[in-house]
Formats: structure tokens, C-alpha cells, sequence
């Protein structure tokens, strides 16, 4: 199984994380999070990365249903979806989003089985729809 439901994008920074909000948005998930790497690991090590963004993404009903079978779920969500720009070309951003499915293996509880389709299917549209997105541009 794989880590993540992926695209790459030929794009800005800034245009890929607008359009991965608006993406997601369209398939009911709000962020609730953001986490800045870059600026993170400047400002706490000195370090530099290229960009590097977390987006704690929720889509409510699919959460309700997943704590209402396992209270601890709570621990695996949001789904994390990272925009990352590679570090060879600056140009190039991979839009990475957390695979639902994990959630199932890690839990060991076979009613978050439907829960994680529903969340996969949603996901895999937004990226999806970043893809055919990015063939249009």
C-alpha cells in the first residue's frame, strides 16, 4: 500500500497550494491546519528546505463517521495533504495526500473500512482534479 495518493504539478508555489485548497474544498474538506516547514525549520534550526506546506485537511462527515467507530482515530486525523516544491526544480510541486487506507491498517477495525473508501474516493478526485487542472494550463 502506498503512503499517498500523489500528483505533480508544473506550477508556482502559491498557485498549487490555492488550487489544492479549492480542490479539496470541492470535495467537502476544509483545513483546519497549516504548517509552514520552511519557515518552521528556518526559525527553530536555521535551516533552509524549499517550500514546504502541511494542510491539515477535515471533511466533517467522513470524521464523524470514522470516531464514531474508533474514538481513537482522532489520533490519524486530519489527513494531512503536503505541497512540496521538489528541491531540484523549483517549478515543479507534488501535491501529496495522506492515504485513507492507512487509517484501516493501523486501526484494525474493520467498520473504518467504508469510512476509508469514502475518504480515498474524495481525496483521489482532488487530486485528480489538480491533474486535469494542470493539463488545462
Amino acid at each position: 500500500m502506498t503512503l499517498a495518493l500523489s500528483t505533480t504539478l508544473h506550477t508556482s508555489f502559491a498557485d498549487a497550494v490555492e488550487r489544492t485548497r479549492t480542490a479539496l474544498s470541492e470535495q467537502g474538506f476544509g483545513v483546519l491546519t497549516e504548517i509552514d516547514m520552511k519557515a518552521t525549520l528556518k526559525s527553530k534550526l536555521g535551516e533552509d528546505i524549499e517550500d514546504y506546506l502541511i494542510l491539515g485537511a477535515c471533511n466533517p462527515p467522513l470524521a464523524h463517521r470514522a470516531v464514531t467507530v474508533d474514538r481513537q482515530i482522532g489520533l490519524l486525523l486530519p489527513c494531512n495533504v503536503v505541497v512540496r516544491a521538489d528541491p531540484n526544480d523549483p517549478h515543479t510541486i507534488v501535491v501529496d495526500a495522506m492515504n485513507p487506507q492507512l487509517m484501516v491498517q493501523v486501526a484494525e477495525q474493520p467498520g473504518l473500512a467504508e469510512v476509508a473508501a469514502d475518504a480515498t474516493t474524495a481525496l483521489r478526485a482532488a487530486i485528480d482534479s489538480l491533474r486535469t487542472d494542470s493539463a488545462e494550463s
